[in-house]
């Protein structure tokens, strides 16, 4: 099986989500399915049929959850020693070379990324164009609105 990079935090996070679909969500639906069929005949009991598809979903995110854990290959960025090149976990500041609007970015594995919180999936366009790149390299990226270039400002491992 391969293995699926992810950052510390990310890691973190699906553990967290592991614990509470198997000490919270999981006894609640197996009570709220006691609690419908207590309520007598099954095959029109709405409350039934509700909790079992919600016990589905839930069972299928634990294993999915813990398949991606298993797969996981997690990297602390703090610990890394790439030498100032772009990396997986690395954060990014860059400056749009046509306005001069910087902005910034962590590069993260596909569960963590968020564009809010300025994290981009390692397989999006931009973290392709910056991967292997150093400070003060150009990096150009297919936006929607055509290339964009953006200058490499800083390449932190935080």
């Amino acid at each position: 099986m391969a293995t699926i990079p992810i950052t510390k935090r990310g890691a973190e996070i699906l553990k967290a989500e592991l614990h509470k679909l198997k000490t919270v969500e999981r006894p609640s639906v197996i009570s709220a399915i006691s609690e419908a069929r207590a309520q007598g005949d099954l095959s029109e009991n709405a409350e039934y049929e509700a909790a079992k598809d919600r016990q589905g979903f839930i069972e299928g995110r634990i294993q999915e959850v813990e398949g991606k854990l298993s797969a996981a290959q997690i990297i602390d960025p703090s610990e890394l020693d790439a030498g100032g090149k772009v990396v997986f976990g690395a954060t990014v500041e860059l400056e749009e070379e046509e306005t001069g609007e910087r902005v910034t970015y962590q590069i993260v594995g596909e569960d963590e990324a968020d564009l809010k919180f300025g994290r981009v999936n390692i397989s999006s366009p931009i973290a392709r164009a910056l991967i292997g790149k150093e400070e003060g390299d150009t990096a150009e990226v297919q936006a929607p609105g055509g290339i964009k270039a953006y200058e490499i400002v800083a390449v932190r491992y935080i």
